[in-house]
């Protein structure tokens, strides 16, 4: 499967056009079940004709004019219903105008192909939708698997082979897990690098927005255009730069995602790299903030969706994302200001911790597990959910970018992952830092 940058390459060349990926692209959506809730058919190829006459004119928009791009149903999309991926907003008025993102990327020739699955209301990191269906990750020949979540959808567009590029959010941990199950590079941007404006909300303290995406180089492609950039980026050498793997988090992980990150950061070594091996000790304080605190996300979601659960609207919600809401009701403000006082310690803590180092951890600590268990077992999937989220809220509460790699495979053929995080509003550096590892890595 080529990346973005290579689709555009071809159509610069003429080896491929917009209007043939477009319908390539629209013929293997309807083939994959669950992945689109809605699809964009008319605007897109209104937008796929648009970019082809102007690669033959030789005036592209952008580097990736004309390359198609799906978007999880939280983003607004002028004419389609954004329905966070919930029953009781099947029939809420359609947007009437693009998110600020949408737009940015339209203007750069992005051609939007639909909206993707996701879990309701964005409120899991497994992936599993009652209304609107589950979509299967690609990977793993033994049983169906889960895709990850809350970006379920948009995973599975890239990882299917639907779309080069699929954007997602993230609150915690809900573009990097999908992005690890599926064998995707995944961006959680800091929270205000980009506008949230038109993008449905789960808490607003901890949301972000990023891409799933094939590379690092489409990644920093796609943060290019939503600041209005064009640079060029070049990998640089490893020699000298510093990591940090996190001692702690290679505890009570799966062998093959143990065994790969490990073989990854031999890697980052021979390629000069300077991985130090120790614990960090705002890592380790801030999982253990949120296993006795509980995750300030709760708080803030339960605000925004108070109303909602006091509706006759809650009956239409996934008892289990209605439960988890409702769970957060009782929570005394006294927890919700003992946890906004920690973060604010821990992310002053956490830049003299690295000082100046990437953090390596695991992205998940296990493979995506199967689908059909976690369909019929309520506790399971509770469980199931927590260990799946455990290593990502870290980072989300504390506000780092993190870019999850691929690291290999487990012997089933399912994707293991890296992540790489830097303390908030270090995106540039840490995306550059990821060009640089995603070159070193063969697996």
């Amino acid at each position: 499967m080529s990346d973005a940058t290579s689709m555009a390459e071809d159509f610069a060349s003429g080896r491929n056009d917009p209007v043939q990926a477009l319908e390539q692209a629209l013929d293997k959506a309807s083939q994959v079940p669950a992945v689109f809730i809605s699809l964009t058919t008319e605007r897109a190829r209104r937008e796929a004709e648009a970019a082809a006459a102007r690669w033959r004119a030789g005036q592209p928009l952008s580097g990736l004019d004309g390359v198609p791009v799906a978007w999880k149903d939280l983003y607004d999309v002028a004419g389609s219903v954004t329905t966070v991926g919930a029953a009781y907003r099947r029939n809420v008025p359609a947007a009437l105008l693009d998110a600020p993102s949408v737009g940015l990327l339209c203007r750069a020739g992005i051609v939007s192909v639909g909206k993707t699955n996701l879990s309701e209301l964005a409120y899991s990191g497994l992936g599993l939708n009652p209304h609107f269906g589950t979509p299967h990750n690609p990977h793993g020949n033994d049983q169906p698997r889960i895709p990850g979540g809350s970006s379920s959808g948009s995973a599975v567009a890239v990882a299917a082979d639907i779309v080069p590029i699929a954007m997602g959010t993230d609150t915690a941990g809900s573009i990097r897990i999908p992005s690890a199950f599926n064998g995707l590079v995944g961006y959680r941007s800091s929270s205000r690098r980009y506008s949230r404006d038109g993008v449905f909300p789960l808490a607003h303290t901890l949301d972000s927005l990023g891409p799933l995406t094939r590379s690092v180089r489409d990644a920093l492609a796609i943060d290019d255009l939503l600041h209005g950039r064009r640079q060029t980026h070049v990998a640089r050498s490893l020699k000298g730069q510093h990591f940090v793997l996190e001692q702690g988090a290679l505890e009570g992980i799966e062998p093959a995602v143990h065994n790969n990150l490990l073989r990854a950061v031999d890697q980052l070594k021979a390629a000069g790299a300077r991985v130090e091996l120790r614990p960090s000790p705002t890592f380790q304080a801030t999982l253990e903030l949120i296993k006795h605190q509980g995750w300030l996300g709760a708080f803030e979601a339960f605000a925004l969706h108070q109303a909602l659960l006091d509706s006759a609207d809650a009956e239409q919600l996934d008892p289990r994302v209605r439960r988890r809401l409702e769970a957060a009701r009782a929570l005394p403000a006294s927890q919700l200001i003992a946890l906004t006082d920690a973060r604010r310690r821990l992310q002053q803590q956490l830049i003299d911790d690295l000082d100046g180092a990437v953090l390596i951890t695991p992205t998940v600590a296990h493979v995506a597990p199967a689908l059909a268990p976690l369909e019929a077992d309520d506790a399971l999937f509770v469980s199931t959910n927590l260990a799946t989220l455990r290593l990502t809220m870290p980072g989300s509460l504390l506000d780092m970018p993190g870019v999850s790699l691929p690291s290999g495979r487990d012997a089933l053929g399912l994707p293991t992952g890296l992540l790489l995080s830097a303390p908030s509003g270090e995106d540039a550096r840490l995306l550059r830092a990821a060009l640089s590892v995603e070159t070193a890595l063969t697996f």
